[in-house]
């Protein structure tokens, strides 16, 4: 019979004597702490814990492990729109509260930003709390770990009511902020997203011409290329649930029930009520749904199903292998027909900004249509890049395409992949097979979520996309 889940106050010292005394533990959650650490505590007025504190600490590439300049030379702050056209450097910082007070006025005054500002962060989701400070990371400054320690005492967590009974887990879990006036208690942990990332193409978009179905349950969206389905961590706001809720006149924002990359365009179904999305999932799991995707590829694709196996890792790139590997997910895509067409002209890539990485030959392209049969993250454009046909504007697999065109053995997971003496060895070809990817695709890609279909309750649901941006006849009628 299971053990029942320790309190936090129970277990928090075993945790510390676990956690904290050999050096390179490396803790459970790095992703919750940015390159740039920084705690901020406001002034102490009549709260169980020590005087305040505010520190700084070197910023250092987690990548890397490089140490960088301590001061960063941030942008004017007034409000998160209008909305720019590029990103500002990710800057996100995180802060304890030291007294009870107000989520806004805190970070207001602990960041020096504009309230106006904290309530644009609040809104787009870039702010999140949590009742318990998580550990910090392994480059963490020693001033730093002495206030996680200070505020994940035993005797102060004790004198906290908002924690009585919670597990360490549960206690330490974020929810997002939702209110500037939102109260927080003294010791919550606050992690803000300054510089969320933005979406710009979302008010280029006439949304209405997007859509291509109403029904009572749901909408099927075309969706455009450069925005994101649910938005991202940091921006809720900017997604194609919110503008397409806003264009219809929606009272309740639609929800999403599946995602496509942001980079890709085409079919995407919204659901108006929680019901629907709870029955679209099951269709999802049951394999129900039926995706079929046009792909525009740098060469031809022999048809049939082409089966690969992911690295369970959660991260870009998705790396892939023909042969079976433990605990990877299998891939597999069944391309239904591939046809030879015309490379897409200039004033067609300029419009669209897509970038060709250098690929050498650029007089034909090949337009895939493929049935999809698993759907993991990537899963198209790692699979066509595994067999040396990357689709045309994918900046993150296409490089890496290019390199193994060059050098075969560079993949470690390919057919010519060489003989490993110890795992250091296979584990430094990884990180040089990671390296040659390049970066995520910020405009399109030749990949089009072409048509979605679905049976329930004995009715059959069957849905196009519009005319894909590479067959554009006009580059004007798809820019708004």
């Amino acid at each position: 019979m299971p053990k029942p889940a320790a309190s936090v106050a129970s277990l928090l010292p075993q945790l510390w004597h676990r956690r904290f005394l050999p050096p390179t533990l490396v803790p459970r959650d790095l992703s919750s702490f940015s390159p740039l650490l920084t705690i901020h505590s406001a002034p102490r007025r009549c709260s169980p814990l020590p005087p305040s504190t505010h520190l700084t600490a070197a910023a250092v590439s987690t990548a890397a492990a490089v140490e960088a300049p301590t001061t960063t030379p941030y942008p004017v702050y007034e409000r998160l729109l209008p909305c720019p056209l590029q990103d500002d450097p990710p800057r996100i910082e995180h802060l304890v509260t030291r007294e009870d007070e107000m989520a806004g006025d805190f970070i207001s005054r602990s960041l020096g930003l504009p309230p106006l500002y904290v309530a644009d962060l609040i809104k787009f989701g870039a702010v999140y709390y949590a009742l318990v400070a998580p550990q910090p990371p392994p480059y963490a400054a020693p001033e730093h770990v002495r206030i996680f320690r200070e505020v994940t005492d035993p005797s102060v967590l004790r004198r906290r009511a908002s924690i009585k009974g919670k597990t360490v887990r549960e206690a330490q879990k974020t929810f997002r902020v939702t209110d500037p006036n939102q109260p927080l208690e003294a010791g919550t942990y606050l992690r803000v997203h300054v510089h969320p990332k933005r979406f710009p193409r979302c008010y280029e978009i006439d949304w209405k011409s997007r859509v291509v179905a109403v029904t009572d349950d749901y909408v099927v969206l075309d969706k455009p290329a450069a925005t994101s389905v649910g938005g991202a961590t940091d921006n809720i706001e900017e997604s194609c649930a919110v503008f397409t809720s806003r264009a219809l006149g929606l009272e309740t924002p639609l929800m999403t029930t599946h995602q496509i990359d942001n980079c890709s365009e085409g079919c995407v179904v919204l659901s108006k009520t929680k019901e629907f999305c709870s029955v679209f999932h099951g269709l999802i799991r049951e394999k129900q749904v039926k995706k079929v995707y046009l792909a525009l590829t740098t060469a031809p694709v022999s048809t049939g199903i082409i089966t690969h196996y992911m690295r369970p890792v959660n991260r870009a790139p998705r790396l892939v292998s023909e042969d079976h590997i433990g605990k990877w997910y299998l891939c597999q895509m069944e391309v239904l027909d591939c046809k030879k067409v015309t490379w897409p002209n200039s004033l067609i890539r300029k419009a669209y900004s897509v970038n060709d990485s250098g690929w050498p030959q650029q007089e034909a392209a090949y337009e895939c249509r493929i049935n999809l049969l698993t759907g993991k993250t990537h899963q198209i454009r790692a699979q066509l890049a595994a067999v040396g046909t990357p689709i045309i504007g994918d900046s993150a697999y296409m490089t890496a395409a290019m390199a193994a065109m060059a050098n075969p053995s560079i993949n470690p997971f390919g057919r010519e992949k060489l003989s490993y003496n110890s795992e250091e060895e296979k584990e430094a070809a990884i990180e040089s097979w990671i390296a040659a990817h390049g970066k995520e695709p910020k405009s399109v890609i030749g990949l089009q979520a072409s048509e979605i279909s679905w049976e329930y309750e004995g009715e059959r649901h069957s849905y196009k996309a519009g005319v894909p941006w590479w067959q554009q006849d006009s580059v004007e009628s798809d820019l708004v």
